[in-house]
């Protein structure tokens, strides 16, 4: 991944860094000089929200975008995603400008967006169905999204009967079905405890395997963004620019056992030495320091 900003340029971790698990160098999706403004609702100032960002991520890799609070994370995600649109400069999903979501890309939030009147089943197939797919396909889909999620035994349950880890996998699975290329990623399990994140990180990474889509992932958790990221993306507070890239060195086969080795402990404090300082900045704008 290149990614450039008007901060400093980072450097490697270690002269002794293991060997990347991102071996494709194709880009696959890019941002040029973007930016974005909004207009505040009480005056006609602009809000100056995000970039100018210059981001090249590769095909099939993993990364993770971490940064305090209204940095720009989510207006990242929108951007790219295709839900907004940038106030200046260009983003493109292979090799095309976006106009709206392309065909390829799938969106994850972090709030439930189950239908509470569909069961597990009827959730997944949704889209699809909306699309006209034929029933064939989509009951091909479907049961394989069931069994890769682990929730063929829950296919006729509905969301309230779940827990939030299990709806969190619906979701998942509903975007899966989809056969997305570029996998966005915004908070997904940021209203799960410690232990259901770091089991639904390994859920992550083996779709992520499974498929070889690339995936952007936004959070606020340091450890969620060390443990499955091939890169991880540090923003400075806002406007958000990329002020360092931290690359993990993880094999691609990785999962939540790595957190207890001396190298995640490295990649978790210099995420959180990079974050502290744009975190004090944004406080102490709060307090008017």
């Amino acid at each position: 991944m290149t990614i450039h900003s008007t901060a400093r340029s980072p450097s490697p971790m270690s002269a002794d860094t293991p060997h990347l698990s991102v071996v494709q160098k194709e880009a696959h999706a890019t941002l040029s000089g973007v930016t974005r403004y909004f207009q505040k609702s009480d005056s006609k100032e602009l809000f100056h929200a995000l970039g100018p960002i210059d981001l090249t991520l590769h095909k099939g890799e993993f990364f993770s975008v971490v940064g305090p609070s209204g940095c720009g994370k989510s207006t990242l995600l929108d951007t790219l995603s295709g839900l907004a649109t940038p106030t200046d400069g260009a983003v493109l999903f292979e090799g095309r400008e976006i106009k709206g979501v392309p065909d390829g890309v799938g969106v994850v939030f972090q709030e439930d967006a189950s239908f509470p009147w569909l069961n597990v089943r009827d959730n997944i197939s949704f889209a699809l169905r909306m699309a006209g797919m034929d029933g064939a396909e989509v009951q091909r889909r479907v049961d394989y999204a069931l069994a890769f999620m682990g929730l063929k035994d829950f296919a006729r349950a509905y969301p309230a009967q779940l827990s939030g880890g299990m709806r969190q996998r619906v979701c998942i699975a509903r975007t899966l079905v989809q056969q997305p290329r570029l996998i966005l990623l915004d908070e997904p399990f940021g209203a799960l405890d410690q232990q259901t994140r770091l089991l639904m990180g390994d859920e992550l990474l083996r779709l992520w395997r499974e498929t070889s889509a690339t995936v952007l992932l936004i959070t606020h958790a340091l450890d969620e963004a060390a443990m499955l990221s091939d890169r991880v993306g540090v923003m400075s507070s806002r406007p958000g620019l990329f002020i360092d890239i931290v690359e993990t060195g993880w094999e691609r086969t990785r999962d939540s056992r790595i957190v207890s080795t001396p190298r995640f402990g490295e990649v978790n404090a210099r995420l959180w030495e990079k974050l502290r300082v744009e975190s004090l900045k944004v406080m102490g704008a709060a307090h008017g320091h």
